[in-house]
C-alpha cells in the first residue's frame, strides 16, 4: 500500500528533487513564496518541510536570510557514503529473491539506457535511469522505514550538474559507475544477497571514491 503523503511531504519531496536536479545549489536561498505559488499551497506546509529539511542537515536556517541549501564538507560526504552503503546494501540483500523476471529485465533496460545516455552526454537522462535502477530493488525490500531513511540520506548529497569536459573524464566516471550497476544486476540474478551487501557497501558506495554528486 502506498504511504499517504501530507502537503508537507509533497513540499519536502519537491525541494529535495530541486536539489538533486541541480536547480538549487549550495548557499542558494529557498524562495518560500515561489514554492507556495508553484505548488498552489499555503505557507504552513512549506515552512514545516523547510524546518524538517533543516533538522536533517539538508538546509541551514540563517538569521535575516532564511533557509539556504547547505554545503557539505568532504568528511560529511564520506560519512554519508558509509551510511548509504549500509542501508542500500541491506535493502538489496532483503530484496534478493523478491525480484521478478520483469524486475530484472527492467534493471537491464536501465543499465543499457544509462550507457546510451552517458555516451550522448545526456546526463539528466542518466540520472533518471540510475534512480529508476535503484528503485526497482529498494521498493521490494519490504521495509518502508528503510526506504524513507535511504531517500533522506541520498537527498543530502547535493548533485551538481555534470559537465561534458573535452577529455571525456565525466563520461568515463559515469561509465565506470554503470559498470558497477551491471555487476549489481548479475548479483541479483544469482540472488547473491551477501555479495550484494558487500559490493554496495565496499565498492559502489566506497567513501574513498565519494564524489560530490549523486552519480550512483
Amino acid at each position: 500500500m502506498e504511504k499517504y503523503k501530507s502537503l508537507k511531504d509533497h513540499v519536502y519531496d519537491y525541494i529535495a528533487e530541486q536539489i538533486l536536479e541541480g536547480n538549487l545549489e549550495p548557499e542558494d536561498k529557498i524562495n518560500e513564496a515561489a514554492i507556495c505559488e508553484e505548488l498552489n499551497i499555503s505557507r504552513t506546509p512549506v515552512r514545516e518541510a523547510l524546518i524538517q529539511l533543516a533538522s536533517e542537515g539538508v538546509l541551514h536556517n540563517r538569521a535575516r536570510k532564511g533557509f539556504v541549501v547547505r554545503a557539505l564538507s568532504e568528511r560529511e560526504v564520506k560519512e554519508l557514503y558509509v551510511v548509504i552503503g549500509l542501508l542500500d546494501g541491506y535493502a538489496a540483500k532483503s530484496a534478493c529473491g523478491q525480484l521478478t523476471e520483469k524486475d530484472l529485465a527492467n534493471m537491464s533496460f536501465y543499465v543499457e539506457s544509462m550507457d546510451v545516455a552517458i555516451k550522448a552526454a545526456n546526463f539528466e537522462m542518466y540520472h533518471m535511469q540510475q534512480t529508476a535502477f535503484h528503485n526497482v530493488y529498494t521498493q521490494k525490500c519490504g521495509n518502508d522505514t528503510l526506504i524513507e531513511q535511504l531517500e533522506k540520506m541520498k537527498s543530502k548529497l547535493l548533485k551538481k550538474s555534470y559537465v561534458d569536459d573535452p577529455e571525456g573524464k565525466t563520461r568515463e566516471i559515469l561509465l565506470q559507475t554503470n559498470r558497477e550497476h551491471r555487476a549489481l544486476l548479475e548479483l541479483f540474478k544469482r540472488q547473491a544477497g551477501d555479495e550484494l551487501f558487500d559490493y554496495l557497501m565496499k565498492v559502489h558506495w566506497n567513501p574513498e571514491n565519494a564524489a560530490y554528486d549523486v552519480s550512483k
